[in-house]
């Protein structure tokens, strides 16, 4: 049995999002306000705090301005603000119908909101938590769980240096055990720790099947002559048809910038749909072709999105611990925008575990958590946009649309009817001979690009014979069960070209490229047999993004 180190605090902080590092900075703030000893860390497996950050992003600052209400002093990189919002069906490749606001949800409205790099939010954050006495350590894999006696008293951080048959290689490093009075875990999207809660405690058991998006972004630097900072477009339509729901989206930013991406509901059911190349060939639409021709892709990324809403939203509390921020789902679909609910889904955390150390309670069940999120902005939010998703997912297209704009801008959320989606995303794919197969266009390098060029503008890289953290339950099931009625679908909806089917000796052979992962988790997510697993790899392996 390896012998690990083991460090004592009072509260340990699984990721450095939004959401954890908001924990982190109320928690300070009330140690600091109390002249209270409270110790604090935060582990983020990123290279450095901001490198796993992907998000679109325009921001609300309503967390912010409770957590921080001098921010612009504090000179936080908020800065672009939206001055013009677009909204457009597609119609087709080449047309598109702008939509006027009254005809959309008001939730789509980002008037006082900003531009930003969530990734350059996120590292500022960090400065603020640790001028606050708060330690960071960048480069840390929480890799898995301490719990004794059904109480989780914190993490182990994964070990370093092992081949990739698990034995100790020349400068191995064990992981050390990180316990604490207290342990928030906030991971992100399909965090691989509360994922394992959540079964381990059952802590969706009342809970509709949470349902996700996958999200691309890249970075584009445009001519000057057709940059209009602060524009905003969002649009709905093509190139997604059928039952594939989603939207495209292009943000103005600073220095001549734009952002442009996608977002694909992975409820689809067509397994020849492949989500990056519907991306793709997007950016051929007039709408984006007109802005990025002639400019450079300088930046590609790819992330699931927790998208269920407060029907799938589980139980947030446990013994010993919390599920925060897009952990457990508190994005606010209805608005595409999740940082602020995650902040404040932190800051609430913070104020719960605070005043239980306070009364010297340790690994106790915080079910006071779930009556402070109830009574907060963020829970009125999801509640309001409840059905949003489900009726888009019930409805479809056109008639939810239709519905959600009314529940939207003349009921506030509050239409007496509740729609629910209890089918889980992966077991949605109908057979590979009941579905139409796609022929998309080869890239032309010039707006559109294959899966190995945009991997490497993420500056992905992994430590090389380290174990797979892409971990198959069955390595049969690839090629006997999902090749046979799926086609094997991993080859598609795969972002970064990991998953592949190879011809070996006349064989067909499922091979892992683990040294392309981009961390976004879709795998774990839409694998209709369910047999892949994503589990951190080495610390500060995975994307090195910049600006995201």
């Amino acid at each position: 049995m390896v012998e690990r180190e083991t460090m004592e605090f009072d509260v340990v902080i699984v990721g450095a999002g939004p959401a954890g590092l908001a924990t982190a900075i109320r928690l300070a703030q009330q140690a600091q306000e109390k002249q209270q000893e409270c110790t604090i860390c935060v582990v983020e497996k990123g290279s450095e705090v901001g490198a796993h950050i992907l998000s679109g992003a325009i921001f609300e600052t309503t967390a912010l301005d409770e957590l921080l209400p001098n921010w612009q002093d504090l000179d936080a990189p908020v800065t672009t603000k939206v001055t013009n919002d677009e909204i457009y069906w597609f119609n087709n490749d080449n047309k598109a119908t702008a939509i006027p606001h009254f005809a959309t949800p008001k939730s789509f409205h980002n008037t006082g909101n900003y531009i930003v790099s969530m990734g350059n939010v996120c590292r500022w954050l960090a400065e603020q938590a640790e001028n606050l006495g708060v330690e960071v350590f960048p480069g840390f894999s929480a890799h898995s769980l301490i719990i004794e006696d059904d109480t989780v008293k914190g993490i182990v951080t994964g070990d370093m240096g092992l081949d990739k048959d698990g034995n100790e290689k020349d400068g191995f490093m064990p992981g050390m055990e990180l316990r604490a009075k207290y342990t928030v875990f906030a991971e992100g999207c399909r965090g691989h720790l509360g994922k394992q809660l959540i079964n381990q405690f059952a802590l969706d058991a009342d809970a509709s099947p949470q349902h996700y998006g996958l999200g691309f972004k890249e970075i584009w630097q445009i001519d000057p002559a057709k940059h209009k900072q602060g524009n905003v477009v969002h649009g709905t339509g093509w190139p997604l048809a059928g039952d594939t729901n989603g939207g495209a989206f292009m943000y103005h930013s600073e220095n001549n910038q734009v952002v442009v991406g996608l977002i694909v509901d992975l409820n689809y059911s067509n397994p020849h749909l492949s989500p990056f190349d519907e991306f793709q060939r997007m950016k051929h639409h007039p709408v984006f072709k007109d802005i990025l021709q002639g400019g450079e892709r300088i930046s590609y990324g790819a992330r699931a999105i927790a998208k269920g809403g407060l029907h799938s939203l589980p139980k947030m509390h446990f013994p010993g611990g919390l599920l925060v921020g897009c952990d457990a789902g508190t994005l606010n679909f209805a608005k595409i925008k999740g940082n602020h609910t995650a902040m404040k889904s932190g800051m609430i955390a913070a104020e719960v575990i605070f005043k239980a150390l306070c009364n010297a309670q340790a690994h106790s069940d915080l079910t006071e958590y779930a009556q402070a999120f109830k009574q907060s902005w963020a829970y009125k939010e999801l509640h309001q946009s409840r059905n949003f998703g489900p009726a888009m997912h019930k409805l479809g297209k056109f008639i939810g649309g239709a519905y959600n704009t009314l529940d939207q801008n003349m009921f506030g959320g509050g239409l007496p009817f509740t729609f629910k989606d209890n089918t889980p995303d992966h077991c949605t794919l109908v057979d590979k001979n009941q579905a139409d197969k796609i022929d998309y266009p080869k890239p032309d390098a010039v707006l559109s690009f294959d899966k190995l060029s945009s991997v490497f503008l993420s500056n992905t890289n992994h430590e090389e014979f380290q174990p797979c953290h892409l971990q198959l339950k069955n390595s049969a099931i690839p090629i006997d069960v999902n090749l046979v009625k799926f086609d094997e679908p991993a080859q598609r909806y795969c972002p970064a070209g990991v998953y592949e089917v190879q011809q070996v000796d006349g064989k067909d052979e499922f091979v892992i490229n683990s040294q392309n992962c981009v961390h976004c988790k879709t795998c774990d997510i839409k694998d209709p047999s369910q047999n892949i697993t994503w589990v951190t790899p080495e610390g500060a392996g995975g994307p090195n993004y910049p600006n995201m």
